[in-house]
């Protein structure tokens, strides 16, 4: 057995409203499910801010290499 959780009858109503919408007997089912999503949006977080970084780090090699091909391009500003 778990530790009980402590949760506002607001909070209860919106859990039963789920439950029932979504046909899932437990409560514990429907705080498993939001942490399931919790978990991936944290984790897609954490990679934007990976990819963010990488960015900056790569950024400046970028431009250069875009600028030796810059007077090579066949399509003239």
């Amino acid at each position: 057995m778990g530790i009980p959780l402590m949760i506002q009858e607001s909070d209860n109503q919106r859990i039963e409203l789920l439950k029932k919408d979504l046909g899932i007997h437990k409560k514990i089912d429907i705080v498993r499910a939001g942490l399931l999503l919790l978990e991936k949006e944290a984790e897609r977080i954490r990679k934007m801010k990976r990819w963010k970084q990488a960015a900056v780090l790569v950024a400046k090699s970028s431009r250069v290499v875009n600028k030796e091909f810059q007077p090579h391009s066949r399509i003239k500003k």
